[in-house]
């Protein structure tokens, strides 16, 4: 049955009306792809060309002389490699605190019972349909009280908890076996314990899908730095390229060099984690 099942769709597969639909499908998805990739083709375009070539009518897309030096005003005119260190520590921090803080509670929501759970729960994930900006004044003026204005720990502290990152992965430690805290219970471990040494480990793909999309959000990070941080030698790579943009005229060449230079982190970050990306949020909806 299964011989002639198969025979049938290979048949199928053959015929000119399936072949001609295959076609047209990969034709219109090249199209999609080639329209999404535009922008980053202009970016990197605009960021060889010289100033005047930019902002030029009719644009140009080919720069006659590619200008290689404009990878390199960026960081002689603006201490942008400062302005790098400053993003690379506090994205480090948030990612690993993040990671850390949403693991703990998605664990404890998914794997312990305790009183109270099921609603706590809800009026947490209810919070993703608070606007950022309903918080904004709020948070600084905590923070402002408490002096801590123009530092990066204002960036870095209400970024360790997410409740997307809890129900994330929340999701995937709900697909896990409970025969592993079992055993484990048996073996005489501690609920943390469970949590870190066993349960963690098997979440792999789900914390680095969590991973890659807080570098994103955090390293693309425009407002928060803008709101929070006023000396120039603590500013981010968002805002070092925001400097080129002035009242009267913008350096479209040195900010497009500056974004192609942004874009690079955040695209290394997802081809190396990509495999357990792409695992992570296809599991991440499944329920145990």
């Amino acid at each position: 049955m299964a011989k002639v099942q198969t025979d049938a769709l290979i048949q199928k597969k053959k015929t000119p009306g399936f072949i001609v639909r295959r076609v047209l499908l990969y034709v219109v998805l090249i199209v999609i792809g080639l329209t999404m990739l535009v922008p980053f083709l202009w970016m990197i375009s605009t960021s060889l060309k010289e100033q005047y070539d930019a902002v030029k009518i009719p644009p140009v897309w080919i720069p006659p002389v590619p200008r290689w030096q404009n990878y390199v005003d960026i960081f002689t005119e603006q201490p942008m490699f400062q302005f790098m260190l400053n993003t690379i520590k506090i994205v480090f921090f948030v990612v690993l605190g993040q990671l850390f803080f949403s693991s703990l509670a998605a664990y404890s929501f998914a794997r312990i019972r305790f009183k109270g759970r099921t609603v706590m729960f809800f009026f947490y994930i209810a919070t993703l349909m608070v606007p950022g900006q309903v918080t904004m004044i709020p948070t600084y003026l905590m923070f402002a009280k408490v002096g801590l204005v123009d530092n990066h720990i204002a960036l870095i502290l209400p970024a360790f908890f997410s409740a997307f990152g809890v129900f994330l992965l929340r999701q995937f430690f709900m697909s896990l076996p409970k025969e592993l805290e079992e055993a484990a219970e048996i073996d005489g471990c501690n609920p943390f314990t469970t949590y870190w040494r066993i349960m963690l480990p098997l979440i792999v793909p789900a914390m680095l899908t969590l991973g890659v999309f807080t570098l994103m959000n955090t390293w693309n990070d425009y407002m928060g730095p803008l709101i929070y941080l006023t000396t120039p030698e603590k500013y981010t790579m968002t805002l070092g390229i925001a400097y080129f943009k002035g009242v009267y005229t913008t350096q479209w060449n040195l900010v497009m060099a500056g974004s192609v230079l942004s874009v690079i982190p955040i695209l290394v970050a997802y081809l190396c984690a990509q495999k357990y990306f792409v695992e992570g949020i296809a599991f991440s909806g499944v329920k145990g």
